[in-house]
């Protein structure tokens, strides 16, 4: 069963709005085993969506459609619908209560053109929204399936999750499919792919697909299999993914998909322990990320960003002529960061940072994406060089996962 996704709205072109509506629905869809052979963003001009609609009809069998269903006088696509379909545009009195109650409830009266919204194509299921004022239209149509929803993400994925994939789900016999990630870091794509060759051959004779799915750090290792019984899919994927230790262990964070700072906070609330960190090149990036989970205040304390030579001597009492002897891009510096940090906040662990994360900054002896990182704990500091590159927002983020990995694989040898 194959799916195409058609984006309308001249702010997606230019711009000015980042798509994450097709990402998301290409996962669900995805995930429920209908494949989507193309995503599309159009403007809001009639002639360009009418073009994406004849073009996506020879290619899929279920059309979805976001944006363009607002009360304005540029929201065109509910409009190009009805002609398309040969429609006339009838007044919903349900969908009009929907939108009357929404304004009651912020204590404004209905105006005129809010109230178009309840106008819907005549020969279309209407979709209602909780969440907004412009309903979802269901089409069936020369065979196909055609879905127009709307372009605010919270209102279309409610609408997609409560309504829409259930009644693809009654309509069509999907097949069973089943989905692991296994998360690694610390290992390029090119090299994890040439280590696991053997393995990801082996894939074939069992149906298995295989995806690679980077970002700076991290390369996601996706794993799919269709077919009648899902318990047998998994069973099949999951031994396939029990073989990955013996060779690629010391890269794999986790066997789902989940961030590493997410593993980190989960194996320090389990034992109990806390985390500090000292950051130089990173800026607080590694703080910024534990900080993001919730309930991060039970085991991270804090961080200090000495970023100038003069903020690691007086706020973590590095000797000025250790910093003049070596360079604050040195080991003995970021040992120093890591170990006087922990001491001075009382934590369990703590992870250091210091580097030329560049453009500049760099020497023959010490490039650009020259990077040291810490950990340390009670049993002493250990610190690693990396040589990252010179893209500076991908050296931030690169030493960040780098540093947690450390840190997770301290904890688990203690």
């Amino acid at each position: 069963m194959n799916a195409e996704i058609i984006t309308i709205g001249d702010e997606l072109l230019i711009g000015q709005v980042v798509d994450t509506n097709s990402a998301w629905m290409g996962q669900q869809l995805t995930f429920n085993g209908i494949r989507v052979v193309q995503k599309t963003a159009v403007s809001d001009k009639p002639e360009n969506i009418i073009a994406a609609l004849d073009q996506a009809k020879s290619r899929a069998e279920i059309i979805l459609l976001t944006g363009g269903l607002g009360p304005t006088k540029d929201d065109l696509t509910k409009i190009t619908l009805a002609k398309y379909f040969g429609m006339k545009m009838r007044l919903d009195v349900e969908v009009e209560k929907d939108i009357v109650e929404i304004f009651r409830k912020f204590g404004r009266e209905i105006t005129d053109t809010n109230r178009t919204q309840a106008e819907v194509p005549d020969g279309c299921e209407v979709i209602r929204n909780p969440n907004g004022t412009a309903p979802g239209m269901w089409f069936n149509f020369d065979q196909k399936i055609i879905v127009s929803m709307p372009g605010v993400p919270y209102e279309m994925k409610a609408m997609f999750t409560e309504s829409i994939l259930p009644k693809l789900r009654n309509q069509f016999s999907l097949p069973a499919i089943y989905h692991r990630t296994v998360m690694t870091q610390g290992i390029g794509e090119s090299w994890l792919s040439d280590t696991l060759e053997q393995w990801e051959a082996s894939l074939k004779g069992e149906n298995i697909g295989l995806a690679y799915l980077p970002s700076p750090g991290i390369v996601r290792l996706r794993l799919t299999a269709y077919g009648d019984d899902k318990n047998e899919l998994q069973k099949k994927v999951d031994r396939k993914i029990s073989e990955l230790p013996a060779i690629i262990g010391k890269y794999i964070f986790a066997t789902e998909d989940i961030s590493l700072e997410k593993v980190v906070g989960k194996l320090l609330l389990e034992r109990n322990q806390t985390l500090v960190t000292a950051e130089s090149c990173t800026g607080g990036f590694i703080a910024h990320l534990i900080t993001s989970i919730p309930g991060s205040s039970s085991f991270f304390l804090g961080s200090t960003v000495t970023y100038a030579n003069e903020a690691k001597s007086s706020l973590l009492d590095i000797p000025q002529e250790l910093i003049n002897r070596n360079g604050a891009v040195s080991e003995d510096v970021v040992k120093a960061m890591a170990k006087n940090v922990r001491e001075k906040l009382g934590a369990d662990y703590s992870i250091s940072t210091s580097g030329i994360a560049g453009p500049t900054g760099g020497t023959p002896e010490k490039p650009v994406g020259t990077i040291w990182i810490a950990v340390a704990s009670k049993n002493g500091v250990e610190a690693k060089l990396f040589q990252f590159g010179d893209n500076r927002e991908r050296n931030i983020i690169r030493t960040a996962q780098a540093g947690l990995m450390m840190l997770l694989n301290s904890c688990q040898r203690q």
